[in-house]
């Protein structure tokens, strides 16, 4: 059985017909018939969209919590957790996303005390670094076998997603609606980020996979190892290696970490915020040595230096346009002057032959590519700040950060030809056209592998 997508724009070619079978782009021509056909109507088919940095679980979570995108004050961040404490019932888990010490300072157990003393309550810091947990929270988590990152007397957990997941004993998110949301946006892969994937996770993601409720491609990151299960539900990606600035690990345990990707056989992906974390990173790779599919996540501080130092160790840049947008406006109140051109760079490491992809780090930012492809070309704050006006893209060049081989991000860009996987995304106007204002309302069809998924 074959497909026809009639009348579609391809690589600015007006009026073809690209026919898709065994999961596959077939042909590419002019009066191509199937059994089933569509017609494009001459919007633009392009490839799908990769998100080459997502927390998918973290996402699909998101949905049954609190969510602090508009607070910006401690009166609305009070009233907020009041909301969530009133509409549920005593001794009941509220999750809280996406704080920041500028809506309320710093938070500790006690804080969290006073705000809900009958529910448990806990806040994930906006980094996704760091939880904090009132006293009913932690009481219902017991004592005993207490992770590094757990500082009972604050209620402060660092990096203890797994184990506190393990205490909760919660039911995992529904991923369909993740699937179904993401096929609307034209995503077709996603590379998880998560640091925390283990087999339990990574059994669970590719279930939803086989099932068709995550439809797109995966390929998942670990912090451990990780085996690709034999029907290929997902690939294995590099090995995740998470730094904090408040405790950046010693240059023999960084060493270490590379040296354990390498006995897996697999790349490194180190995240990387601060120019601290860069500069570690850039340090253990010189010493240890680079290889072509390492990473430097985020990159959201890269001081101009450090720039021929990442084309010398061709390292691939993963970063996030889209919080320029989200974030701006607290970056222009609290990053110094001088290294605001700093901030998640775009031109200048292309300008460089720095390899460069793009990524949603959803739930942290929306899972929106086209808003990050409008970030990048703006350069804007929702209040308006311009950032970085020269490390802007333009709109063609921002998309194509969203178009590369998953395997490959920054290295081999995905086009529409004969051979090629069949995922696609279906626009309903010409590329021009749809790039004079990007949005995701231009995406009218998703497909995965030659079947629909979305439109």
């Amino acid at each position: 059985m074959s497909l026809v997508i009639r009348n579609v724009e391809v690589d600015g070619r007006a009026g073809l017909d690209v026919r898709l079978a065994d999961g596959r782009i077939a042909e590419i021509g002019v009066g191509l018939r199937g059994r089933d056909d569509i017609d494009g109507q001459g919007g633009a088919l392009i490839p799908g969209l990769c998100d080459h940095h997502i927390h998918i679980l973290g996402l699909a979570a998101r949905a049954d919590s609190v969510t602090l995108e508009d607070v910006a004050t401690p009166a609305a961040f009070t009233a907020r957790i009041a909301q969530a404490a009133a509409a549920r019932p005593p001794g009941a888990w509220i999750r809280v996303l996406g704080y920041h010490e500028t809506m309320a300072g710093d938070l500790t157990r006690a804080d969290l005390d006073r705000l809900a003393p009958r529910h448990r309550l806990r806040v994930q810091h906006q980094t996704g670094s760091l939880w904090i947990l009132n006293s009913p929270a932690l009481a219902a988590l017991g004592e005993g076998d207490d992770p590094p990152g757990l500082e009972r007397d604050t209620g402060r957990l660092w990096r203890g997603d797994p184990w506190l997941r393990s205490r909760i004993g919660a039911q995992p998110p529904p991923l369909a609606p993740v699937g179904a949301r993401l096929a609307a946006l034209g995503i077709t892969a996603l590379t998880d980020a998560s640091v925390g994937t283990d087999a339990s996770a990574a059994a669970l993601l590719a279930d939803a996979h086989r099932a068709g409720a995550l439809p797109q491609r995966l390929t998942l990151m670990s912090g451990g190892a990780l085996d690709a299960p034999a029907d290929g539900a997902f690939a294995v990606g590099p090995v995740k290696v998470l730094l904090d600035d408040h405790s950046l690990p010693d240059f023999d345990d960084m060493l270490a970490r590379i040296a354990g990707a390498r006995a897996q056989g697999r790349r490194v992906a180190v995240h990387c915020v601060t120019a601290a974390e860069l500069a570690l990173t850039l340090a253990a790779f010189e010493t240890a040595g680079s290889e072509v599919g390492d990473r430097v996540e985020h990159g959201g501080v890269i001081p101009p230096d450090a720039i021929a130092v990442l084309k010398r160790l061709d390292l691939t840049v993963v970063t996030q346009p889209a919080f320029i947008h989200e974030r701006g406006d607290r970056y222009a109140a609290q990053v110094a002057a001088q290294d605001l051109p700093d901030l998640y760079r775009l031109q200048s490491l292309l300008e460089a032959g720095v390899p460069l992809a793009a990524s949603s780090d959803a739930p942290y930012a929306t899972p929106d590519a086209w808003a990050g492809i409008a970030a990048a070309v703006a350069r804007r704050s929702r209040g308006g700040v311009e950032l970085g006006a020269g490390e802007r893209l333009d709109a063609a060049g921002a998309l194509a950060l969203y178009l590369d081989d998953p395997a490959a991000p920054g290295r081999t860009a995905r086009r529409v030809a004969v051979g090629a996987p069949a995922d696609l995304c279906l626009l309903d106007a010409p590329l021009a056209q749809v790039l004079r204002a990007p949005s995701a309302d231009h995406v009218r069809a998703t497909f995965i592998a030659g079947a629909g998924v979305y439109g």
